[in-house]
């Protein structure tokens, strides 16, 4: 039987180097590229890394920004009104991100407790952003 319930499938998000945002995506948050041999070999218009079984984020290049007429204001909208993307982990994930980030001297906020979201209070987050501005906030709640 087919699970039809609603998921977050995708978020895309406007980058300067698709291929230099993967690889960050891939060594100091840990998530893994997908189609981003394809990418580099124009095969595919852009690439994406995994979150989860479920979920990706699609890196698309910000030249292409003009070319979203499927509604209109579409291409003037590239990273707008969007405040961030949240990852949800486990307490060992976050903490290994949290190290990764350091590690790649990628600026991190403050840690606070008990903020809500979609599964009740979290226990830590903190933001950080990708090279590009993207702001991503990490939390856990177990």
């Amino acid at each position: 039987m087919t699970d039809h319930a609603t998921r977050l499938d995708h978020t895309v998000l406007r980058v300067s180097d698709p291929i230099a945002a993967a690889h960050f995506y891939e060594k100091a948050v840990g998530l893994e590229p997908v189609r981003l041999a394809d990418f580099s070999a124009g095969e595919a218009p852009f690439p994406s890394v995994r979150v989860s079984e479920e979920t990706i984020l699609d890196l698309m290049p910000r030249a292409k920004a003009d070319r979203m007429t499927m509604l209109p204001g579409a291409a003037d909208s590239s990273g707008h009104p969007v405040n961030h993307v949240c990852l949800s982990l486990s307490a060992d994930a976050f903490d290994a991100l949290l190290d990764r980030l350091r590690e790649q001297s990628v600026p991190v906020s403050d840690i606070a407790h008990d903020s809500f979201g979609a599964r009740g209070l979290a226990r830590r987050s903190f933001y950080f952003r990708d090279p590009d501005g993207n702001i991503f906030e990490a939390r856990h709640y177990d």
